[in-house]
């Protein structure tokens, strides 16, 4: 396969602030003829970067700041150097991003030592890495790249203009929809955990039949797990984000464009609604239901159904609001103890002096 130099992920050598502008659609002010040539935050700028200004807390460090131009708010008044003026600064400076940088991506073609059988069918300008496998009834869509070390099991259907990175498994029969991202270790696919406990104490497997549905826009972090279906399909809906180490068991459904942070865990057949954001470490029980637009803060243990719009934290979850109370009230516990006692033993001796009178 041709290799793509390193520089070539790269976005162009540099763009005034006037072409910059234009290209996001944004009003800018100052010498329109500035060059950018990279971006960068604001603590660690040089000349010739482009930054973004995201809260006025911020504008001492881009008062101080070596940058070539910045994009700011449009209602803030700092004009020390060109500016280019958005209503959503950080939005549009991701945007300005992509013009500067393009993650690494190999030209299409197969490695010759790529295992592709042959009744699998492959799309126009696809990459297969080295020592890849592709096995049987595979269909892969156009302009998706497949990463060196990869394992796509028999009858697996991939969407166009996907990325799966080096050692990702997908296993036999899974469905995976467009511009979906897989990154390293992503096993999906893999048997649910399901076993039946028998009388002398050994456990019998239940067989995992199903499958996995990703739907379009989804991204998987690496070293992610996410379980087919004993029966029928284990879900991750269009445009969800799953981050590191994250855990999804057989037969979960999850709701579009939710957010599950690194190291949670989804236990079996729970369902998970649109626009959620589950934070680090935050456990789901089995065959619960959490509604769409639910926060769940780091850590919280979630063993019953959780409403739609309601922010929770701590195990069991409560309401953050309870939570937060509960928290505060904790260190002080032992006190509160300590003075319940003593004013118990008092009671007592009141009752004994009422009863001798």
């Amino acid at each position: 396969m041709p290799k793509t130099p390193e520089s070539a992920a790269a976005g162009p050598a540099g763009l005034t602030v006037e072409q910059l502008a234009r290209l996001l659609a944004c009003r800018f002010e100052g010498d329109g003829g500035t060059v950018v040539s990279g971006v960068a935050g604001l603590e660690n700028a040089r000349k010739g970067d482009l930054v973004f200004l995201a809260s006025p807390k911020f504008r001492k460090l881009l008062e101080g700041s070596p940058a070539a131009a910045a994009i700011i708010p449009s209602e803030e008044p700092f004009r020390g150097i060109p500016v280019i003026l958005s209503e959503t600064p950080h939005l549009t400076f991701i945007r300005a991003v992509e013009f500067f940088f393009q993650p690494y991506r190999p030209e299409p073609g197969i490695h010759p030592t790529a295992v592709v059988s042959p009744s699998a069918r492959i799309g126009q300008r696809v990459a297969v890495g080295a020592l890849t496998v592709i096995g049987d009834e595979v269909e892969i869509g156009d302009g998706t790249v497949i990463f060196p070390l990869a394992s796509i099991y028999p009858r697996v259907k991939i969407g166009e203009g996907c990325v799966i990175h080096s050692h990702v498994s997908v296993r036999e029969d899974v469905r995976i929809g467009t511009r979906v991202i897989l990154h390293s270790g992503a096993v999906i696919g893999s048997d649910g955990f399901g076993y039946l406990k028998l009388e002398d104490g050994t456990h019998k497997k239940i067989p995992q039949r199903g499958t996995v549905v990703i739907e379009d826009d989804v991204e998987i972090g690496a070293n992610s797990a996410i379980d087919r279906a004993a029966l029928g399909e284990t879900v991750i809906r269009r445009g969800t984000k799953i981050d590191n180490l994250v855990q999804v068991a057989h037969n979960v459904e999850i709701g579009e464009n939710t957010i599950l942070a690194g190291q949670v865990g989804i236990a079996g057949s729970s369902r998970i609604g649109k626009n959620v954001v589950l934070a680090g470490q935050v456990g789901v029980a089995d065959h619960v239901s959490v509604g769409d637009n639910v926060i769940a803060i780091a850590q919280t243990g979630i063993a019953r159904d959780v409403p739609a719009g309601s922010v929770v934290a701590g195990t069991p979850e409560l309401d953050v609001r309870d939570w937060r109370k509960a928290s505060v009230l904790l260190p002080q516990l032992y006190d509160l103890v300590k003075d319940l006692k003593k004013i118990k033993a008092r009671v007592e001796e009141l009752e004994r002096l009422v009863r001798k009178d």
